[in-house]
């Protein structure tokens, strides 16, 4: 009997912890759509600025044709765009952007805040940004994403190599000198500082959240450094096998995560244990789960 209730539990609790993950990435999708939604129809459209991407050309058709809704516009567009990473792209990402382009595009056609009454330009593009950017980040950070460019992005940088950044910067180049041509050479040049704003707040609202500092350590007294690290700051450790390329030597190179607060502390204890010790420091994107072979976080 407990060879079968194990298994069941186990069964049981992969089950919540996948509802758990999916109601997750389905929560910061819709929570970034609705804060994206109030900087664009509360402050970018109302100032008549422009985008970039997708979201970008279904502003601009707006513009010309006032009659067309933007999130109609936008949904519209991705449908192409659906069916190109449907057959080209993950089909996990692919299900939480169909979600994520149906949410968009719903909250942007139904959802109109009293707009905001700024009478400088700049302004009004640094705090679009700042809205847009955080909206756009809690978007990212799920599984997923709200469609446009992304997909497109995705499925160029898989097929020919292309850089994501690369097709970014070249689509909203082209978006602005068209808005600039068809709508107002200011405007889109104050969009500018939106979409520069937007994009660094997006990228700490990615990275933000979960900043960690990566540390690899090589030294004779490996165990020692690691049993402080583990009884003294309570961070979790992993022995990577290495071998020294000139000495042929084999040692265990020490792997743990840390914050940025704690890491002076951090370097300043394994210098004291092994002061020739060789330490490497990196930023890391986002750290998720627990280290194996550790009850500890990282």
């Amino acid at each position: 009997m407990k060879a079968l209730a194990i298994p069941a539990r186990m069964r049981f609790e992969k089950i919540v912890i996948a509802q758990k993950f999916l109601l997750h990435n389905i929560g910061l999708i819709s929570l970034g759509s609705i804060v994206y939604v109030y900087g664009l129809n509360g402050i970018l459209v109302p100032q008549g600025l422009l985008n970039g991407g997708v979201v970008g050309i279904s502003i601009l058709l707006h513009y010309l044709i006032p009659v067309a809704g933007i999130g109609s516009i936008y949904l519209l567009l991705n449908i192409p765009l659906i069916l190109l990473g449907w057959m080209h792209v993950s089909r996990t990402f692919m299900l939480y952007t169909l979600y994520g382009i149906f949410c968009f595009s719903l909250i942007t056609t139904v959802f109109h805040p009293t707009a905001l009454v700024i009478h400088d330009p700049i302004l009004a593009a640094l705090l679009a940004g700042v809205l847009c950017g955080t909206g756009g980040g809690l978007i990212l950070r799920s599984m997923g994403s709200a469609g446009g460019l992304d997909i497109l992005s995705v499925y160029l940088h898989k097929k020919f190599g292309l850089r994501i950044g690369s097709i970014f910067f070249i689509s909203n180049v082209l978006i602005l000198m068209a808005g600039a041509f068809l709508y107002d050479l200011n405007r889109a040049l104050y969009s500018i500082i939106f979409l520069y704003t937007s994009g660094r707040v997006m990228d700490a609202v990615i990275t933000g959240f979960n900043k960690r500092k990566l540390l690899l350590v090589i030294s004779d007294y490996a165990q020692d450094i690691a049993d402080a690290i583990l009884q003294k700051k309570g961070r979790g450790v992993t022995f990577l096998n290495g071998e020294g390329a000139f000495t042929q030597k084999e040692r265990k190179v020490i792997f743990s995560i840390t914050s940025l607060i704690e890491l002076p502390k951090m370097k300043e204890m394994i210098l004291s244990i092994d002061p020739g010790a060789f330490i490497v420091v990196n930023d890391t994107l986002e750290v998720l789960g627990r280290q194996h072979g550790t009850c500890r976080e990282f």
